[in-house]
């Protein structure tokens, strides 16, 4: 049973900041729960709330005291409202707060159930009546407030979360819920997930507590350039647990169309077939149908921070962290078996009595025949089973109010997960992939003065992939021994054996064995000056791969079964690699952005963004080729070692432009136009990264027309 989630919180608001409470800070630090942002672009984690004070004539309130305060959390702010009345408070921390306007005169406004989404730019109108201080006006804020952002997005919150079952407990399946979303399916090095208004499935970004976690990695041996920042981190499974777990989510928001500039990156043949039954007894051959279970296990559990002190006379009052420091730990565990009934081609049994000795155990590593015969020399095999996955995501978070202009918290997540998996095409062959995801993230919110603040982020993340391929003895199937397929300096912990006949093929030895690691950091600095909120931020990418490619891969690709079965092999393919390399990806960008509130009915959004990716390296120097003199292929030659990938763009400058128009403002009837000009840059960095996967980190050689062997030499 899940326990009742406890919300993280910022700390109640005191009087002051020593210094040693900073640094007590520092060792409180560890991660979050707060909101999980997918858009095309970078990320805030935090919103703004504008709003204007006005009389019951409708005149414009100067300095009026308005504290806005977290419901959950007892955190609060306090501005007031300059000489045209307008306020605005940046930088808070999503969730339900209650709003109070005071000002001598004029009877107090409370205005609860003010709900502030991730990235949210919402407006707030409060109208003040003459009369008693001592006397406060209570108001509901049962409507939803109007976004006054240029950008486009669907928040999803925590109670819809709650309330919809989820499969797997991922969240990706509220993505297709989002207009402009299309689901997309894996290729190549690419793990699809969905596009965004007809984009690359591979130009979304994903933050979580405002830095990046695009920290993914294809399982594809090979597909180096899905180390460049392109893949969000993923379970072995492909969901997002790992991330954050859905009862650790307070919401996530999917921006579609971003305008301000803080935004800114089978061959065919025999197929198996999963059949559709509703009884024990699954399909015509009278297959039992295996058995499908999903166990879903763990709670979250967290509140203040109280540490007792132990001396004379016993236990003594300590620490009381109580609306000042609190926790929140969350863990998920998941044991999923998802049943499989397949029908696929093997060798028929006359092709194994026709096979010669040398290529007779590749033959007896399929599963044995159980149905009739087909062309070609194959027979029909049809079973079983079911692939299993296992998770454990385990995360901590602290949140700690140094003092009332000073909050920090620290989040860390520790999420390994696994996928055992049968090929659909050779049944026999399995597919273990395990993944590790460690991410550790700390933030602070300044507040220099009411009109100055500062956010500041950082994050360290660690991704490890693995994945490989065995034999075992699945249907009748006899795995060959590891000497008859590798080479006496190869082994499958680093090195492949394939054996294809056609469309159907066995597979031995490693897949991958890669680990990706980042670090990001993001700042932001906002000033308030009249009815402009100005912004000024950076955000600094540093990822660092570690790509391990299979020291040794030999392919045997037969023409016919007959052929095989007389130990030839229509072409050879040998691959030898010398690794590990250590590519190094490098971004920054930096942007200033106004948003100014023209009227009570135009807010504008301008600025400019820069970005700067220049071409990867390798951390021990042995840096990719490229190739020079493309326009003539004639004296078209390698440059020397060294040389960029491609020339480093220092003029990537994106404008932005956004404007938001209310129509109607009556209550009910609220009428919102959005729109906006944009230029934008993505990241060359899958590309570049594919770099590394060729010469001179690996070298290839086609054989045609060669004989099959056991224990290759070479």
């Amino acid at each position: 049973m899940l326990w009742p989630p406890v919300t993280p919180c910022h700390a109640h608001v005191v009087s002051c900041c020593p210094p040693y409470r900073l640094l007590l800070t520092v060792f409180l630090l560890l991660i979050t729960h707060h909101s999980l942002l997918i858009t095309a672009h970078a990320q805030s984690a935090t919103a703004t709330l504008n709003g204007t004070v006005e009389d019951q004539t409708g005149a414009v309130i100067p300095g009026v005291g308005i504290t806005i305060q977290n419901s959950a959390t007892s955190f609060e702010r306090q501005v007031t409202s300059n000489g045209s009345g307008s306020f605005a408070i940046p930088l808070l921390p999503p969730g339900t707060y209650t709003v109070t306007a005071r000002r001598d005169g004029f009877t107090p406004v409370e205005i609860g159930n003010v709900v502030l989404n991730v990235g949210d730019q919402k407006a707030l109108q409060i109208q003040l009546k003459a009369g008693s201080v001592s006397e406060t006006v209570q108001v509901t804020n049962d409507a939803s407030l109007i976004d006054e952002s240029p950008a486009v997005g669907t928040v999803v919150d925590r109670q819809f979360v709650e309330n919809l079952p989820l499969n797997g407990r991922s969240f990706q399946a509220l993505i297709a819920l989002t207009p402009g979303v299309v689901q997309t399916k894996a290729s190549g090095g690419n793990p699809g997930q969905f596009s965004v208004n007809g984009q690359r499935a591979d130009a979304n970004y994903f933050t979580v507590d405002g830095v990046s976690a695009n920290i993914g990695h294809s399982t594809f041996n090979g597909a180096i350039g899905s180390s460049g920042g392109s893949v969000p981190g993923l379970t072995a499974v492909g969901g997002t647990n790992n991330l954050i777990s859905i009862d650790a989510l307070q919401e996530f928001k999917i921006q579609t169309s971003t305008y301000s500039p803080e935004f800114g990156r089978s061959p065919g043949g025999q197929i198996s077939h999963a059949l559709d039954a509703n009884d024990w007894f699954a399909n015509s051959r009278g297959l039992k149908r295996p058995p499908l279970r999903q166990n879903n296990f763990g709670g979250v559990f967290g509140g203040p921070i109280l540490l007792p002190r132990f001396g004379e006379g016993g236990r003594q009052p300590g620490y009381n962290g109580r609306n000042r420091t609190f926790f929140f730990f969350s863990y998920e565990g998941q044991r999923v078996w998802q049943p499989v009934v397949a029908i696929s081609s093997v060798p028929s049994r006359i092709s194994r009595q026709n096979a010669l000795p040398q290529v007779k155990p590749f033959f007896d590593a399929f599963p044995l025949p159980t149905g009739p015969d087909l062309a070609s020399g194959l027979a029909e095999f049809a079973a079983s089973f079911s692939n299993s996955s296992t998770l454990n995501a385990t995360s901590i978070r602290v949140d700690h109010t140094v003092c009332g202009k000073m909050t920090f918290f620290g989040r860390y997540n520790h999420a390994p997960s696994d996928f055992i998996s049968r090929r659909t095409t050779v049944l026999s062959n399995l597919n273990p992939a395990r993944f590790k995801t460690d991410t550790a993230t700390v933030g602070s919110i300044l507040t220099l003065s009411p009109r100055v603040s500062n956010d500041f982020r950082a994050n360290w993340s660690r991704n490890v992939l693995q994945s490989a391929f065995t034999l075992d003895s699945f249907g009748g199937a006899v795995a060959p021994a590891e000497s008859m397929l590798f080479p006496r300096y190869a082994s499958p912990e680093d090195s492949q054996f394939q054996f294809s006949l056609g469309a159907i093929a066995l597979v031995q030895g490693a897949v991958s064995k890669h680990v990706q690691r980042q670090i990001n950091i993001v700042d932001g600095f906002s000033v308030l000056a009249g009815s402009h909120q100005l912004k000024f931020g950076i955000d600094y990418r540093r990822l660092s791969p570690i790509y391990n490619p299979n020291r040794h891969s030999i392919n045997y690709f037969a023409d016919s079964i007959a052929a095989a079965a007389q130990g030839r092999s229509g072409f050879t393919l040998l691959t030898f690699a010398d690794g590990p390399f250590y590519p190094v990806f490098f971004n920054f960008s930096a942007y200033a952005q106004d948003t100014w509130k023209v009227n009570p009915r135009l807010t504008l959004s301008y600025g400019l963004r820069w970005e700067l990716s220049p071409a990867p390296k390798e951390a021990s120097g042995r840096d990719a080729y490229t190739v020079v003199g493309f326009d003539n292929p004639a004296t078209m030659t390698l440059a020397p070692q060294g040389t960029p990938l491609y020339a480093t763009t220092y003029k990537n400058f994106a404008p932005r432009l956004g404007i938001v128009y209310k129509l109607f403002e009556r209550q009910g009837w609220d009428t919102v136009l959005r729109g906006g000009f944009g230029i934008f840059y993505d990241l060359g960095n899958g590309d570049a990264g594919g770099g590394f996967g060729g010469y001179p980190f690996s070298a290839r050689t086609t054989l045609l027309n060669t004989s099959i062997q056991i224990s290759p030499p070479m």
